[in-house]
């Protein structure tokens, strides 16, 4: 059966919804059920503690190079119910992006169809379907660049994937590097020329990698990534393909711009 059409089914198949409780050492419990929960009633500031508080741990052990433990964090929090809640709220109903719909043809999902899309992210066995191109104009110029936009349930496991990566990257990466980073701007990156040039005469290169995203070798970035838990679903990701215009491309190199885990 046809991937889009699978997704959909199953996100508009209702199922129980599932409530948390909290054990003694306070990890959310998935197999509490609760039929009257509803998605405007969830505790959201419990969750985003919760998700937080383990994106922390796996900051923390990622800079002392504590690898096991770090993984064992990720792999808690990518089960956890309160990072998958969370995940798909990102996707759903705070990105400004959620109207447009990949192949699947989804462009939002209503609270009961959220809380499937929940508890599919807990299988996690859908193969990961082609994103959908989609050209819009760069600004200034009559060129245009292209967007891959992913199915729902792509994007909000690349969420998921993205709350344990994070972390685990932000730990490692050099303090003047500014591109693409949660908390971090273009103002930043001036300000920190500003005070640099101050200091002492210094050289500025300028420069500009034509399409360099589009020409990211697969193998080094997988090289990167390493032994990570989320290793398979980064690569399934950078193979799954491309739709333009019905038209479907495999992709041998380069990332899709306009996912939630890429730039």
């Amino acid at each position: 059966m046809n991937k889009a059409k699978t997704l959909k089914r199953n996100l508009e198949n209702p199922e129980p919804f599932l409530s948390v409780a909290w054990d003694t050492n306070d990890i959310p419990d998935l197999c509490s059920v609760n039929p009257n929960l509803k998605w405007k009633d969830i505790n959201w500031k419990k969750v985003e503690k919760y998700v937080f508080k383990l994106q922390k741990l796996i900051y923390r052990a990622s800079s002392r190079g504590e690898i096991r433990k770090m993984r064992k964090y990720q792999k808690l929090l990518t089960k956890s119910y309160y990072a998958r809640l969370l995940a798909v709220r990102r996707v759903t109903q705070d990105n400004q992006g959620k109207k447009t719909a990949g192949i699947d043809g989804i462009k939002s999902l209503p609270p009961m169809q959220r809380f499937n899309l929940v508890e599919m992210l807990r299988s996690r066995y859908l193969k990961a379907s082609p994103t959908r191109r989609v050209w819009i104009p760069k600004p200034g110029r009559e060129e245009k660049r292209p967007l891959g936009i992913p199915t729902m349930y792509d994007r909000a496991l690349q969420a998921l994937v993205k709350l344990g990566m994070e972390p685990e990257w932000e730990a490692l990466f050099e303090p003047n590097s500014y591109g693409f980073r949660p908390g971090r701007s273009a103002h930043d990156a001036i300000e920190a020329i500003y005070k640099s040039i101050n200091k002492k005469s210094k050289y500025v290169l300028d420069a500009d990698i034509s399409k360099c995203f589009d020409q990211i070798n697969h193998g080094a970035l997988l090289r990167k990534i390493g032994k990570s838990p989320y290793r398979r679903l980064i690569k399934q990701w950078l193979k799954s393909g491309v739709c333009d215009n019905k038209q479907f491309s495999n992709t041998v190199e380069g990332t899709p711009q306009g996912g939630v885990i890429s730039p």
